[in-house]
């Protein structure tokens, strides 16, 4: 493991918190929404950390990740969560057709950030539809659990699918930097450490 790995990691699980927050509360860190959302659209980023802006992006997503990392604490419907992503990207890496038509979809999208603005119901909508059409067409599906009062609300489920949209592209991030899942196994306790340094880093010189 090593802090690129943890920060990618943390973006995966970051969305996956935002999707469950959404889920069960019919709200979310709205800072944290929009670093996720802006990582879908940063494809030719130069670093790990350009692809969230900044650790301050993602501090949501190194506390979940801290957080189902200790035992006593995890949240098992978060874990199969993100075991259900990782799984997608594997099955998406096999899927050229469907790779290009995100490709394509992310660009036209994009268009429609720079008009109506990153967090716009328009750009929720061009997202989700994005992922109803390609990742959701993949197995496993992700089975995404809450309150019925918020899933029946289609503004709240584009949100949902929007976060789980890039809780895909942080884990094709992830495995493009050498990421692996038997590592979250082997190297719990030096991924927590390196998580909490970044948190605390990011906490001290707000970055």
């Amino acid at each position: 493991m090593n802090e690129e790995r943890v920060l990618a990691l943390a973006g995966l699980f970051q969305a996956s918190a935002l999707a469950h927050q959404l889920a069960n509360e019919g709200r979310c860190d709205d800072l944290a929404l929009d670093a996720s959302l802006a990582s879908v659209f940063r494809i030719d980023a130069p670093s790990v950390i350009g692809v969230y802006g900044n650790v301050s992006g993602i501090r949501l997503g190194l506390r979940t990740l801290i957080g189902q990392l200790d035992e006593s604490s995890r949240d098992m419907s978060m874990t199969r969560m993100v075991v259900t992503v990782m799984r997608l990207e594997r099955s998406l890496a096999h899927r050229k057709d469907l790779l290009d038509d995100l490709q394509q979809g992310i660009l036209a999208t994009k268009r429609q950030v720079d008009h109506f603005g990153l967090s716009s119901p328009q750009v929720f909508g061009r997202l989700a539809a994005l992922y109803t059409n390609t990742i959701s067409t993949l197995r496993p599906r992700v089975m995404v659990t809450g309150n019925p009062q918020w899933l029946q609300q289609p503004a709240l489920v584009e949100r949902v699918r929007a976060s789980l949209l890039a809780g895909v592209r942080s884990a094709v991030l992830w495995r493009q930097i050498g990421g692996r899942q038997w590592q979250l196994l082997l190297h719990r306790r030096q991924c927590s450490m390196l998580a909490r340094g970044l948190l605390t880093g990011t906490t001290l010189d707000n970055r």
